[in-house]
């Protein structure tokens, strides 16, 4: 049992030196809760990227007329947008293994009674809730006829219902776009904002049909989005797409696409990548704080070594070996540091939790992190108390008695 009496000498001198043992792991329990306050916010940040990707639909593909085709001699020109007959040999290519929903979009004044509100109008078709993981809330979608006569209905996003509505029910009453009165036949289930602040409610859908007569004026369709069915393939749904709309956009062999076809779960894979990355740097550049207050630590107990010289020569007199001289210091630099990581340990998660709140994302509490940075501490304190330690141990007892 000769360690724990070693460990309650090593215990007591740290109580002795109370004020100066906590400054000197300061270093240490402030690189605990840094490490543990960005991998949490990391974490929750990748959590909520990728929930926000995930929640725009499941096994999404996303087609859009390419942002621009360069010419020989540096001219560029607009892609040209999708029309009826491309979303028609989309829907032929893919069959039963998908749905899909074409969608046109512009800005709009919605008005109702003495409310106004700048918001987006959508055109699409009733699919749009199946294919983009959507449901209405309240009302319904509209109905075959509605779509093929271009009536003029709409479904509210709940942003937009709240601005021009209040607490009032919408389904039922009249609104005013431009200059055209929309009846709401519905509202969608609330989304909430993504993560770089974009508000997904804020829109009104309406028929693709009635958007083309009454905004756009022609029959364009500005992107489309593709469902593929759980159990089938997105690379194979790409390939397919690509393939008819070269032949249809009539793409010549070796001209880039002037659309592009963007998987849902490339860019979720891209994303957690990225946040993985910054989330492992940002607790590496944390970490260095422990290195610095293994060197304070270390500092510390080679000051101490000096002053209690005459008392190691005294032990080191009546019998004590190196052994147990060695052992003490280094059990003072690991207890110091196992406070250290404790304080910095609560500290991080208090801390952790306060981030993810005021950043509105998860908290996500990793425990193998905590124990992590634990035993980086503890190795802080072992590596960095050795030097003093083996300095003390050595001392000639002669030599150490007649210190002063």
């Amino acid at each position: 049992m000769k360690w724990l009496d070693t460990l309650r000498l090593a215990v007591a001198e740290i109580r002795r030196n109370l004020l100066r043992s906590v400054l000197t792991v300061t270093g240490v329990w402030i690189g605990v809760a840094a490490v543990i306050v960005l991998v949490t916010l990391g974490n929750g940040a990748t959590i909520r990227v990728t929930g926000d990707v995930a929640n725009l639909g499941s096994n999404l593909l996303t087609v859009r007329p390419g942002q621009d085709q360069r010419r020989p001699g540096g001219v560029s020109v607009a892609a040209t947008s999708f029309d009826a007959a491309d979303v028609t040999a989309v829907e032929k290519v893919l069959g039963d293994s998908a749905a899909v929903c074409p969608m046109s979009s512009r800005p709009a004044q919605a008005i109702f009674r003495g409310r106004n509100h700048s918001t987006t109008v959508t055109g699409t078709e009733d699919r749009f809730h199946d294919v983009r993981s959507w449901p209405i809330a309240d009302g319904r979608t509209f109905d075959p006829s509605e779509q093929r006569s271009g009536a003029a209905v709409c479904v509210l996003g709940e942003t937009a219902r709240r601005e021009l509505f209040g607490g009032q029910r919408a389904v039922g009453e009249s609104l005013r776009l431009g200059r055209t009165a929309f009846r709401v036949v519905g509202v969608l289930e609330a989304k909430g904002q993504l993560t770089f602040g974009q508000d997904q409610d804020d829109l009104i859908l309406i028929p693709l049909r009635t958007f083309h007569r009454r905004f756009a004026g022609d029959r364009d369709v500005a992107m489309m989005f593709v469902s593929v069915r759980e159990g089938d393939s997105t690379e194979r749904a790409q390939a397919r797409i690509e393939e008819v709309l070269r032949s249809r956009r009539v793409t010549s062999p070796g001209d880039e696409d002037d659309f592009s076809v963007l998987d849902m779960k490339e860019i979720m894979s891209t994303v957690e990548v990225i946040t993985g990355v910054m989330t492992a740097l940002l607790g590496s550049v944390a970490a260095v704080s422990l290195l610095v207050g293994g060197i304070g630590i270390m500092n510390i107990l080679l000051v101490s070594v000096t002053e209690r010289t005459r008392e190691i020569g005294l032990r080191l007199a009546v019998g004590a070996t190196e052994k147990e001289i060695l052992t003490q210091f280094l059990l003072e630099a690991i207890t110091l540091c196992v406070f250290g990581g404790i304080v910095g340990a609560i500290l991080g998660l208090a801390g952790g939790a306060v981030g993810a709140h005021a950043l509105e994302v998860p908290f996500v509490v990793e425990p193998q992190i905590v124990a992590l940075a634990m035993v980086f501490a503890i190795l802080v304190g072992a590596v960095f108390g050795f030097m003093p330690a083996r300095r003390a141990a050595r001392l000639d007892p002669i030599r150490a008695l007649r210190h002063e």
